[in-house]
């Protein structure tokens, strides 16, 4: 019998409770901006697939989408619960995990690479973009033109803020943690 490749270790488990921990403490720090406010959470998302790869970094999000699920207030505003991920923006919480499956898995499959780590990020926010819009386009009835007046146009210069802090931070910062737990850096 051969034993798993990935084992989850105290180490794993200690660092996807840390991402997830950081995303529940930043997310809640918004700005109202229409139906979707404006939130650190994308920052973290983004940092957590960097740091993490795609699956520790899904099983981070995916922790703090449960742990807003069951009622903790850790989604914008604060709030929680399960009305918020069915509500008019749960398309983009939802959204979050391909987000950062997708950033991850760019962020492993070309570790350090800077321009990598930057085309991980824009496509995990395009898909994130698109769940979250055709998500709220039912919700609220709105047409394509006006949610996404509403829903992305207003988010673009902050994400890409967000992205460029990202490769700045989360690069070096995967860099020291591969080197901490033993991977080739």
């Amino acid at each position: 019998m051969t034993k798993p490749k990935t084992k989850l270790t105290i180490g794993r488990m200690s660092r996807i409770a840390v991402m997830a921990a950081l995303l529940c403490v930043a997310s809640p720090w918004s700005i109202p901006a229409g139906p979707i406010p404006i939130s650190l959470a994308t920052l973290v998302v983004y940092l957590t697939g960097i740091v993490l790869g795609w699956l520790d970094g899904t099983i981070a999000v995916a922790v703090y989408l449960l742990i807003g699920a069951i009622g903790v207030p850790v989604f914008a505003g604060p709030a929680g619960g399960i009305q918020k991920l069915i509500g008019v923006t749960g398309g983009y919480l939802l959204g979050y995990l391909p987000c950062v499956a997708l950033t991850g898995l760019f962020a492993d499959l070309f570790p350090y690479k800077r321009g990598w780590t930057i085309v991980g990020m824009v496509a995990g926010t395009i898909v994130l973009y698109a769940i979250g819009t055709v998500w709220f386009m039912i919700q609220s009835q709105r047409g394509l033109v006006d949610s996404l007046t509403l829903c992305v146009l207003p988010f673009l210069p902050g994400d890409a803020a967000k992205i460029a802090v990202c490769v700045l931070v989360g690069v070096p910062l995967r860099r020291s943690t591969d080197k901490l737990i033993g991977k080739t850096a």
